[in-house]
């Protein structure tokens, strides 16, 4: 929602559909259960820029080799820039890829961003990172880099030294396994929780986030509606494993306690 959000304030998501509340400019490749939350390509229409998220936020899914793959071809067949976010790539524990250089070729086609977000609880203090490769070009030749390298140093004085500090900190091996765990514990609890109530759960595996459905529940009175993720989210909510312990035991035995 962010990238939908800077792209509304610079006046490039064009005016909004009426019917479907959806900007014109911008094309959501739709992601839901019945097609294993990645999008149909050969149905998707060509775009500038491709923004896609794995592990991704909210449904906890993470895209397979095979399916990067397809994402890393369209954008060469289309001459499409993706903006890969690899925010939660941490928690992949399977064979999926943690990032999009893993597949041959991205590296003309795609940026990567992540952020100490989600690796170390940085949230509010605003540290993470981003891959331009030298080999990206546009059609007419010119280096992706040096417009971002420019925009970059007019508009950011660069990380704090402290954030800097506590960035290096939370990189330690011991450091990153133990909140990753701590966090996988989390979501582990979550997810036996709402099966054991018979909901269908996604996510929880390999991510910090669980994706709920709540069939024909299209009004939330405490929860942000998963519509709010995008229109594929109706009917969800997302739950998150970031938390203490003792507030998800609490919030476990409180969901329990409705069966």
């Amino acid at each position: 929602m962010a990238y939908i959000d800077s792209s509304v304030i610079i006046g490039q998501a064009g005016d909004v559909e009426k019917e479907s509340g959806s900007y014109e400019n911008i094309k959501y490749m739709k992601c839901e259960p019945k097609n294993s939350f990645f999008p149909d390509l050969s149905k998707t229409a060509r775009t500038d820029v491709i923004f896609f998220c794995s592990l991704n936020n909210p449904t906890g899914h993470a895209a397979s080799r095979q399916q990067l793959e397809q994402v890393v071809r369209f954008a060469q067949e289309n001459g499409s820039i993706i903006v890969y976010d690899s925010a939660y790539a941490v928690y992949i524990s399977d064979e999926s890829p943690r990032s999009i250089y893993e597949i041959p070729g991205a590296e003309k086609v795609a940026i990567e961003v992540s952020s100490f977000s989600k690796i170390a609880g940085f949230t509010g203090v605003r540290l993470g990172w981003t891959v331009v490769p030298k080999e990206l070009l546009y059609s007419n030749g010119f280096p992706v880099i040096n417009d971002f390298n420019r925009i970059v140093c007019t508009c950011f004085n660069g990380a704090s030294r402290i954030a800097q500090a506590g960035g290096l900190a939370s990189l330690s091996k011991e450091a990153v396994i133990s909140l990753i765990d701590y966090y996988k514990e989390n979501a582990e609890i979550l997810l036996e929780t709402f099966k054991s109530m018979g909901l269908r759960v996604y996510g929880g595996v390999n991510a910090p986030y669980l994706w709920v459905h709540f069939p024909s529940s299209n009004s939330w009175n405490v929860f942000v509606p998963g519509s709010g993720f995008g229109p594929a989210g109706k009917e969800f909510i997302r739950v998150t494993a970031f938390g203490q312990r003792e507030n998800i035991l609490e919030a476990s035995r409180r969901l329990r306690s409705f069966l």
